[in-house]
């Protein structure tokens, strides 16, 4: 009791507060987002994602080199596809030459130990935006996974170390898993988007790849569908435990910063490691503030860095992995 218990004295100076600190952030902690196009020393810079970019294979290459360096682990590729390569039905994402797969391919030749996980969805091969097939205006469930289990599967083949479904399919987990085991991929962990809500927070990553669902007659304007409600929250753990039954090694939830609570939820709730998706919109807002000069970037982003990992957060999927890392080094 007061006076005799002082909690200020373990917050005297730095070192003290460093001995004491209980959430710690290393390089080990993230996983690199990073967007892929065709070409040859393509550097294309997002426009509402200020300093991110859109990068060619060459350059995919020397990226990957230097994030090893840093001491990044783990990277996620995402495609930008061509237009005249989107349909309905997934037929390029299922291409063993496709730009996902050559992709995986350089990463792995260029960092053999670098762990290589994938996207796992239509909507970037979709001529209308959706994480699944289109028919009689809805997104079919049942179609869409027997691809999404092909798409996994040429993943695996072509060196992904882990395959990151992100559609919010119902069973997909299960597709997926069965499949790879049945083909001899035992050893390719999926990392499930569990629980995606179907957030205003991704507008940015949507101008990076180009898939925002069109507007067109017979096509859901939105992916409330399928992802979900973001005023859910005991909806979040139905979802990652039938995740983890059908085969999930990984867990996610997405967005980040607004879905803290569940983080906790989750790790209360399940053993299996959690990542959590620090989403574009999260990256594109600080980076307007301290554009304003508005909030300190460096400060703001630790703190939400450590706030993610505080809540239960095993690993961070996060568009600031490099500022992070290049500021603890």
């Amino acid at each position: 009791m007061y006076p005799l218990r002082r909690n200020r004295r373990l917050r005297t100076n730095e070192s003290i507060r460093s001995m004491v600190r209980e959430t710690i952030i290393s390089p080990n902690d993230f996983i690199v987002p990073l967007f892929v196009v065709e070409g040859k020393n393509v550097k294309e810079e997002i426009a509402s994602m200020p300093n991110y970019y859109r990068l060619s294979l060459d350059l995919l290459e020397s990226e990957a080199k230097e994030l090893w360096k840093l001491g990044l682990k783990s990277v996620l590729l995402f495609v930008k596809v061509d237009d005249k390569l989107k349909d309905n039905s997934g037929k390029e994402a299922l291409n063993d030459d496709g730009l996902m797969q050559r992709a995986i391919k350089t990463v792995k030749n260029a960092v053999p130990e670098m762990i290589v996980m994938t996207d796992v969805a239509l909507d970037p091969f979709s001529k209308y935006g959706h994480d699944g097939i289109i028919s009689n205006g809805k997104v079919v469930n049942d179609d869409t996974n027997m691809v999404l289990a092909e798409m996994s599967l040429s993943h695996a083949k072509a060196g992904a170390d882990m395959v990151a479904p992100s559609d919010m399919m119902d069973g997909r987990i299960f597709e997926i898993r069965t499949l790879l085991e049945d083909e001899g991929y035992c050893d390719t962990g999926i990392m499930a988007y569990s629980a995606k809500y179907a957030s205003s927070f991704y507008g940015p990553f949507r101008d990076a790849l180009d898939s925002a669902p069109v507007d067109l007659k017979d096509v859901p304007t939105n992916k409330k569908t399928y992802q979900m409600d973001f005023a859910n929250r005991e909806e979040a753990i139905r979802e990652t435990l039938m995740d983890i039954d059908e085969g999930a090694d990984i867990v996610m939830v997405k967005p980040g910063l607004c879905y803290l609570d569940i983080v906790r939820d989750l790790k209360d709730a399940v053993n299996v490691p959690i990542a959590v998706y620090q989403v574009s919109g999260e990256y594109a807002m600080l980076k307007a503030a301290a554009e304003k000069g508005w909030l300190n970037h460096d400060a703001v982003m630790m703190e939400q860095v450590t706030a993610i990992k505080r809540a239960g957060a095993t690993m961070i999927a996060s568009y600031f992995a490099k500022d992070v890392v290049k500021l603890l080094n």
